[in-house]
Formats: C-alpha cells, sequence, structure tokens
C-alpha cells in the first residue's frame, strides 16, 4: 500500500491500509487513519493529523511551515477529518502560536486545485472551494459554505454556515450565514436560497431567512436592532439561530 519509493518517516502513525502514492514524503509527527489515500508527489509534515477516508491528490503540501514572518520553529497543528477530498496543489498550513498553534478542518469537504487554506484557519464541514481560493490566516468557515473559482477571505474574517461566495468574490468583513456573496469587496446580494432547498429546507423556513435578510439589510435598522428583532423571531424560527450567532460573533463588522 505505500509506493517503494515514497519516504515515510519512522515516528509516523500509519493505519495499515493506508495508500500512499510514489515520491510522496510523510514527514514527523504525522498521523494517518484508515482509507486515506494518498497519490504521488504529495508531501505532508507535521504535527498533523489526518482522520478516515480522505483522498489527498497529486503536489499537494498539507502541515508545512505557516506563511508567516512571526513562525519561529514553534511546534503548531493541523487537524484534517474524514472523508475529505483535497485537490492537486493545495497547500494546507499549519497554526501559529499568536492563534491557539492549530489549523483545522471538518467532514466531507470537497477542496479543489490549487486552493490555499492559510495558518489558524478553522473550516467545517460539507464545504466546497473551488479551485484557486484562497483563505489568509485566522480565517473560519462554518458548515455548507461554498466558495467560488479565484474568491478569498481576508485575515481573521468569518464565513457563517450556509453562505456562498461567488466566483472572484473578496470579503474583508463577516459574512453572516445564510447570505450569498460576490464582487470584492463583496456586496450581499440575497441568501443562498438554492443552496437551502438541496439541503432539505422547506419553504417557510427560506421564507423566514428571507425575511431576516431584509431586517439587516433592507429595513434601515442599525445592527444591534435588527439581532435584537431576529432574536425574537428566533424563538419560533429556529433557523434563525445560526444566523443571529454569526451577527453576534462579528469582531470585524458583517459585509453591508
Amino acid at each position: 500500500m505505500i509506493h517503494a519509493t515514497a519516504i515515510v518517516s519512522a515516528s509516523a502513525k500509519i493505519a495499515d491500509d493506508v495508500e500512499i502514492g510514489p515520491y510522496s514524503i510523510i514527514g514527523d509527527d504525522v498521523e494517518i487513519g484508515s482509507g486515506t489515500r494518498i497519490e504521488s508527489h504529495v508531501v505532508v509534515n507535521g504535527p498533523t493529523v489526518i482522520g478516515k477516508d480522505n483522498h489527498i491528490y497529486q503536489f499537494a503540501s498539507i502541515g508545512d511551515d505557516p506563511q508567516d514572518k512571526k513562525y519561529a520553529n514553534e511546534p503548531t497543528r493541523l487537524t484534517i477529518g474524514d472523508r475529505n477530498t483535497i485537490r492537486e496543489f493545495c497547500s494546507i498550513s499549519r497554526g501559529t502560536v499568536q492563534d491557539e498553534g492549530l489549523t483545522a478542518l471538518g467532514n466531507d469537504n470537497w477542496i479543489m486545485a490549487y486552493v490555499h487554506i492559510a495558518h489558524d484557519c478553522r473550516v467545517g464541514s460539507n464545504t466546497i472551494m473551488a479551485n484557486n481560493t484562497t483563505l489568509a490566516g485566522h480565517v473560519h468557515v462554518g458548515d455548507w459554505v461554498i466558495m467560488g473559482g479565484f474568491s478569498g477571505a481576508h485575515q481573521f474574517c468569518h464565513i457563517g454556515a450556509h453562505a456562498f461566495i461567488g466566483m472572484y468574490s473578496g470579503v474583508n468583513r463577516d459574512v453572516p450565514a445564510y447570505m450569498m456573496i460576490s464582487d470584492t469587496p463583496g456586496i450581499p446580494r440575497g441568501i443562498n436560497s438554492e443552496g437551502l432547498k438541496r439541503r432539505g429546507f422547506d419553504a417557510d423556513q427560506i421564507r423566514n431567512i428571507k425575511n431576516a435578510y431584509r431586517v439587516i439589510y433592507r429595513d434601515g435598522l442599525k445592527l444591534t436592532e435588527a439581532i435584537a428583532e431576529l432574536e425574537q423571531r428566533a424563538g419560533t424560527q429556529p433557523e434563525l439561530k445560526i444566523l443571529v450567532d454569526s451577527l453576534r460573533s462579528s469582531e470585524r463588522g458583517i459585509v453591508r
């Protein structure tokens, strides 16, 4: 299961059924779970933990040093969950001690070619990042987010669950849950209604989220006033809770 030309550190912990292709390098302090397949010419450095049933394509760079001038060889970490697809030439860096020392990806993410996920990013589960998506350091991406090709996020931005970032768009402020964003800097264009339909949200839930969008962006309210209104609605419309949470947790201000 490990090609004769692959180089695997003696300190790496590799499940028995892991496949490692030609000329790949698995460094010290790397753990790789059962069912994971690593193609040729992949480099994985540690400390890095990769879960089960992942597929990492050729020429990816996983768990290398963060691209941060303050980095001074501290033993920071990268964790990757289960069933992720990471395509060609992706780069995913470890964390830095200026944050929590951890970059983390959840489960079932589809990471297309040339995506860069920088140090200290937190990516949830079931996301899609199209080719050349770029996350700067400390970016948090919620579950079910879709990022179009060549899109990007500024350092420390948070992108809420179920949001959609359009192709070539760049965000420099936080994106609330459910929002659809386009252009640079990002401009809200409505909610990701098509994505919500695909995930089983019913007509009433989608209507409630659309009405919440109007409260935030169309009713002329201050953000604090909009949050107070949506908190009241969330009592009978629980789908609004993650929207309210994403608004309340914003530290950079939201796209408006």
